[in-house]
This record gives C-alpha cells, structure tokens and sequence, in this order.
C-alpha cells in the first residue's frame, strides 16, 4: 500500500503565498512523476503542475509564473510553492504520483485565497 499525504494549505490573502507538500510513504521502490491538481466547487479537478522524475516541471497556464513545483525524491515528497495567490486559485489541492506504475492520490488539502 502507498499513501500520500498533503500538508500545508490554509487561508491566505489575495497576493499572498503558501507552500503545500505532499509525501508518499508504504511500499514504495520507484516513484516517477509526481503532481498537483485542484478542484473548486462546482467545477472540475483540474491540472495545476507536474514534474517528472528528472525534475522537469510541467504547468497549467493559468498559474505559470506563479507557481513553482518541485521533488525531493530521496524523501519521496513533492512541493508546491504558491506565490501571487487569486481567489481564483482556491480549491481543494490533491497530490499525485505514479508509484510503480500505479497513480496515487492524496486526500487533499484546502486552499482559500480571500479578497
């Protein structure tokens, strides 16, 4: 069994930042590439960044420039760091990796940007 679990979220101000996290943990011996998605009410889950196991980032166009997605891979964790946030950006963040090539998700964690 692989489990992810994302930390970090919370409630910030428009312009703000926040940093999520997410690490992988069980049986766990190769781990490719991991990523972000959200959801918002009403709409649905949608791509924020991946990055691949060599560490190439990948990203949606509404937070290029914004937001940077990076790995740990010697701890099995990726991170997202949130900078400029909108109120557009808040959602339910969820973290993915591709772990013996099976896609993992967490449970998410809440984002919410206020005006």
């Amino acid at each position: 069994q692989v489990q992810l679990v994302e930390s970090g979220g919370g409630l910030v101000q428009a312009g703000g930042s926040l940093r999520l996290s997410c690490a992988a943990s069980g049986r766990i011996f190769f781990v490719n590439d991991m990523g972000w998605y959200r959801q918002a009410p009403g709409k649905q889950r949608e791509l924020v960044a991946t990055i691949t196991r060599g560490g190439t980032p990948n990203y949606s166009d509404s937070v290029k420039g914004r937001f940077t997605i990076s790995r740990d891979s010697t701890k099995n964790t990726v991170y997202l760091q949130m900078n400029s946030l909108k109120t557009e950006d808040t959602a339910v963040y969820y973290c993915t990796a591709k772990v013996q090539k099976l896609d993992y998700w967490g449970r998410g964690t809440q984002v919410t940007v206020a005006s």
